[in-house]
C-alpha cells in the first residue's frame, strides 16, 4: 500500500513539475522573464533538474542582464549534465567575463573552441557564411560621412597627419622645375595647414610648405609622423646625395629612405638619416606607437613576405634603434602592405592589395598590437573602393579622421578625404495608453528586447506616458509594456538604415479590472474535461498578479457552459471547472479565504439565443463558454 501511495505521490509531483515548466516556457517565450524565473525555480524545487529547465533559468537571468545568477544556473546545468549546447556555453562564458571570473571563462572558452571550430564568434569572419562583397560594400550599421578636402589640388595630395592643430600632408601641387616621370606630376613635398575646431565644425587655414629650410628638396618627401611632445618628426624621402642628386642602385632604381628632424624655434631642422636604411631597398611610411617607443615602417628589403612588408623597430631610451622586425603573416602577404598608422588605442591600420579586398589597395585594421592574432579586417565602404585607398589617420576618441584615395570624381590624381564615422542610430518612441479609455498611462514599465530575447533597456513612463529608446539601424526589436492591473502588451519592429529616423510605436495596455470584475481572455478547457490547460494557466496568472497586488481583495468565480449536452451534466461540468480554477489560484500562493466561492451555472445564463436545439455557429456557442471573476469587496 505504501509503495502504491509513494508511486502516486511521485506521479502527481512529476505532473505538477511538468505543468509548471510548460507554463514557465510560455512566459519565457513572451519575455516574461521574472514570472518564468519564479516558475522554473519552483520546478527545480520540485525536483526538475533537466537541462531544459536549468539552461532556461540561465537564459532568463542572462536576458535580464543578471550575469551573476545566469552564471549560477549555467554552472548548475553543466554540473548536472556535464555537457550543454554550445550556445548556452557561450553565454556562460560571457556571464563569467561580466562578473570578472576570467580564469573560469578562459577554461570554458577553450572547451568551446575545441567543440565549435569555425564558430564566427571565436575565429572572426567566416567567408563561407557571408557574401564578402556585400559585407565590404554595405556598412549600414555605421554612418560614415566623407568629404573631399577644400585644400586638395589638381595633382596628388595624400598622407594626412595631425599634430597640435596642424595637418601635415604630401602634395605635388607646385612645379619646381622637375617632373616625376611616373605620373608626369611635380615631385612631392611636405605641406601643412592649420585646423580650427568650432564646436565640432572643422575649418582649414591657408596651405603652406612645411616650416623648414632643409626638409623639402627637388625630389620626393612624404608620409610624416610626429612624437607626442611635438619635437621630432619622421618622414620619407627619396635617396638623395649630399649634392641633392638622386642615388641609384645597380639596376638604376632610386629607393626611399627614412629621416628624422628636430623642431627648433618653430622650424624643422637637423635632418638625420635613420640607420636601418639602405641604398638597395626602400624604407618609408613611418608611424609611431602611442608611447613613441616603437617606429613602424614599410620596406621591400630582403627576407620579407611580399612585395613590401610592414616592420617595427624599437626606439631605445638613448635614441638608438633595435633590429627591424617583420610583423609577420597576420599582417603581411605576398602583395603590398603599405602606409601603417597606429591609433591612440593601439589599433593598427594599413593598406594592402594582398588581403581579400575590393580592388587595388584597401584599408585594413588589425588588433595584432593588442595581442589579437585574428586576421585583419577590411574596413569596407566607403573607406574602400575599387581604387587605391590608403594613408588612413583617425582620432580613436572621436572616430574622425582622414584617408587618401584616387577614386573617381576627385580633384586630382590622389585626394585627401575627411571622414566622420558614427554608429547608425534610430529611435523607437511612443506613448502608453489604456486600450479601453485611451487615457495616458503613467508607471508603465517599457522594455527594449533584442532578437535573442535579451532585455537591453528598461524605462518607466511618467505623466506624459512617453518612452524613447535609442537603437541600432537594421535590427529587430520587441517593445514590451507592463503595469500592475493591466495585461502586458508587446510589439515588434525592424528598424531601417535611415540614421536618426524615429519609429513610432504606441502601446495599448488592456485593463484587468473593469467595474467589479477581473477581466481576462477566455479560459479554455478540453472537451468534457475540467483540468487547467497551460494556456488557461497563462491567463489565470493575470488573476494571481492582481490578487498579489491587492492583498485585501476577495473574489468569487463563476463558470458557464454552452447549451450542448444535457443540462444536468453541464451544471456539474461547469462546477468542476470553477473549482479547478479556484484550486489553481490557491496553488499559486493565494489564500483560500480570499476566494468567497467557485460555482458553476451550467447553461442557465446564456448570453444569446443558443439554447437547446437552436442551431448556432461555433463562435456563438463559444460566447457562452466563459468564466467570471467578480470582486466582492473594494
Amino acid at each position: 500500500m505504501k509503495t502504491r501511495l509513494l508511486a502516486l505521490i511521485l506521479i502527481i509531483s512529476c505532473s505538477l513539475s511538468y505543468a509548471q515548466t510548460k507554463l514557465a516556457d510560455k512566459f519565457f517565450e513572451n519575455y516574461g522573464y521574472i514570472k518564468s524565473i519564479e516558475l522554473y525555480e519552483k520546478a527545480v524545487e520540485n525536483g526538475d533538474k533537466s537541462a531544459h529547465v536549468l539552461t532556461r533559468l540561465g537564459d532568463a537571468y542572462y536576458n535580464n542582464s543578471n550575469s551573476e545568477k545566469a552564471a549560477q544556473w549555467y554552472a548548475e546545468a553543466l554540473k548536472e549534465h556535464k555537457k550543454i549546447d554550445a550556445e548556452y556555453l557561450y553565454k556562460y562564458i560571457q556571464s563569467l567575463r561580466s562578473i570578472g571570473n576570467y580564469e573560469e571563462a578562459d577554461k570554458w572558452f577553450k572547451e568551446l573552441s575545441a567543440a565549435q571550430q569555425g564558430d564566427s564568434r571565436l575565429q572572426g569572419y567566416n567567408p563561407d557564411e557571408v557574401d564578402l562583397y556585400a559585407k565590404l560594400t554595405s556598412k549600414n550599421e555605421v554612418v560614415v560621412k566623407i568629404d573631399n578636402m577644400p585644400f586638395n589640388s589638381e595633382n596628388s595630395d595624400f598622407g594626412s597627419y595631425i599634430s597640435d592643430n596642424t595637418l601635415y600632408f604630401a602634395s605635388a601641387r607646385e612645379d619646381k622645375g622637375k617632373v616625376y616621370s611616373w605620373n608626369k606630376e611635380p615631385f612631392l613635398d611636405l605641406y601643412q595647414v592649420t585646423l580650427k575646431d568650432d564646436d565640432g565644425v572643422i575649418s582649414y587655414g591657408s596651405v603652406s610648405e612645411l616650416l623648414s629650410d632643409d626638409i623639402n628638396t627637388e625630389y620626393h618627401e612624404a608620409s610624416v609622423t610626429i612624437t607626442n611632445d611635438g619635437k621630432t618628426l619622421y618622414f620619407t624621402r627619396d635617396n638623395v646625395s649630399k649634392r641633392n642628386r638622386l642615388k641609384y642602385d645597380k639596376k638604376g632604381t632610386t629607393h626611399l629612405k627614412l629621416y628624422k628632424a628636430s623642431l627648433e624655434d618653430g622650424q624643422w631642422t637637423n635632418i638625420v638619416e635613420l640607420p636601418f636604411n639602405d641604398d638597395v631597398f626602400s624604407t618609408g611610411h613611418p608611424s609611431l606607437s602611442p608611447d613613441n617607443k616603437t617606429l613602424f615602417f614599410v620596406s621591400d628589403r630582403e627576407g620579407g613576405l611580399g612585395q613590401s612588408d610592414i616592420y617595427s623597430v624599437a626606439i631605445n631610451d638613448d635614441g638608438s634603434y633595435g633590429e627591424p622586425e617583420n610583423l609577420g603573416e597576420k599582417v603581411n602577404t605576398e602583395g603590398r602592405e603599405m602606409f601603417p598608422y597606429v591609433a591612440k588605442d593601439s589599433t593598427l591600420y594599413f593598406s594592402s592589395d594582398g588581403h581579400l579586398n575590393l580592388g587595388l589597395l584597401d584599408i585594413f585594421k588589425s588588433n595584432i598590437l593588442k595581442g589579437n592574432r585574428n586576421d585583419p579586417e577590411n574596413m569596407g565602404a566607403p573607406y574602400n573602393s575599387g581604387y587605391d585607398d590608403f594613408a588612413f589617420f583617425v582620432n580613436s576618441d572621436t572616430n574622425k579622421g582622414y584617408f587618401s584615395s584616387n577614386r573617381p570624381n576627385g580633384k586630382g590624381s590622389d585626394d585627401i578625404y575627411s571622414f566622420n564615422a558614427q554608429q547608425c542610430k534610430e529611435e523607437i518612441a511612443g506613448v502608453a495608453r489604456d486600450s479601453k479609455t485611451n487615457i495616458i498611462l503613467t508607471g508603465v514599465t517599457v522594455r527594449l528586447i533584442d532578437e535573442t530575447g535579451k532585455v537591453l533597456e528598461e524605462v518607466i513612463t511618467n505623466n506624459d506616458g512617453a518612452y524613447t529608446f535609442t537603437v541600432d539601424c537594421n535590427k529587430t526589436y520587441t517593445i514590451a509594456g507592463s503595469k500592475p492591473d493591466y495585461k502586458d502588451n508587446q510589439k515588434t519592429i525592424t528598424t531601417t538604415d535611415d540614421n536618426e529616423h524615429v519609429n513610432t510605436i504606441d502601446l495599448e495596455l488592456e485593463p484587468l479590472i473593469i467595474d467589479n470584475q477581473i477581466v481576462i481572455n477566455p479560459i479554455f478547457f478540453d472537451f468534457d474535461k475540467s483540468n487547467i490547460r497551460t494556456d488557461a494557466q497563462y491567463e489565470l496568472e493575470n488573476i494571481v498578479d492582481v490578487m498579489r497586488k491587492h492583498p485585501e481583495m476577495v473574489i468569487k468565480i463563476e463558470s458557464h457552459t454552452d447549451s450542448r449536452g444535457r443540462d444536468r451534466y453541464n451544471m456539474k461540468l461547469s462546477d468542476r471547472r470553477a473549482k479547478s480554477t479556484r484550486d489553481y489560484i490557491i496553488s499559486r500562493g493565494i489564500d483560500a479565504s480570499r476566494i468567497e466561492s467557485a460555482i458553476g451555472y451550467g447553461e442557465t445564463q446564456l448570453l444569446n439565443k443558443c439554447a437547446n436545439r437552436v442551431k448556432c455557429t461555433e463562435e456563438e456557442h463559444q460566447l457562452n463558454r466563459r468564466s467570471y471573476f467578480y470582486i466582492v469587496n473594494e
